[in-house]
């Protein structure tokens, strides 16, 4: 376990600007580029660009319920800030970058987009068969997902005991 006093913050934050940021900015070129035309194929049909309006969540789950979506959300957001200044592992600060990064994403579309704030519809345009269509968000949510597998399992704490954090007496 790497020392109490070291924090990542910085770098969990960082991690989420930078996936919030792409997804932004892949979101954009995909409303310009990709509305209104046909899939593009890319590697015939294994990948493929396809333009959708995403209510739901992944698999269309929860099509009916963008707003609670758009709450849960929020909770998670408020989780990681929480969370965030305890943080040392630099691994977890990867995940929670990550996670943090791909929930603003798709939150801020839910917010910003048609067909109303709260209400909006999440951009999705990365096909590949037998998945539903995703974006850049939900890559990293999903990859955050497998980091936090691992760390896990092999044991890695995203914060140090109550008994090593140096603000404790006797630390």
């Amino acid at each position: 376990m790497r020392p109490a006093s070291k924090k990542y913050w910085r770098f969990l934050y960082t991690c989420a600007w930078i996936t919030f940021l792409i997804d932004l900015a892949t979101k954009s070129w995909a409303v310009s580029a990709l509305s209104n035309r046909e899939p593009v194929k890319i590697i015939g049909t294994f990948l493929q660009l396809t333009f959708i309006r995403n209510p739901g969540a992944a698999f269309s789950f929860g099509t009916g319920s963008t707003l609670l979506l758009s709450l849960f959300a929020l909770v998670v957001i408020v989780a990681i800030a929480y969370v965030a200044p305890r943080i040392v592992d630099r691994h977890w600060a990867l995940l929670l970058g990550l996670l943090l990064g791909g929930v603003l994403g798709n939150f801020s579309d839910r917010i910003f987009r048609s067909p109303g704030f709260f209400q909006g519809h999440v951009i999705d345009w990365i096909e590949l068969p037998y998945w539903p269509i995703f974006n850049v968000a939900d890559s990293a949510i999903v990859v955050a997902a497998g980091i936090s597998i691992i760390l896990s399992a092999r044991n890695i704490a995203p914060v140090a005991p109550r008994d090593n954090r140096p603000d404790q007496p006797g630390a």
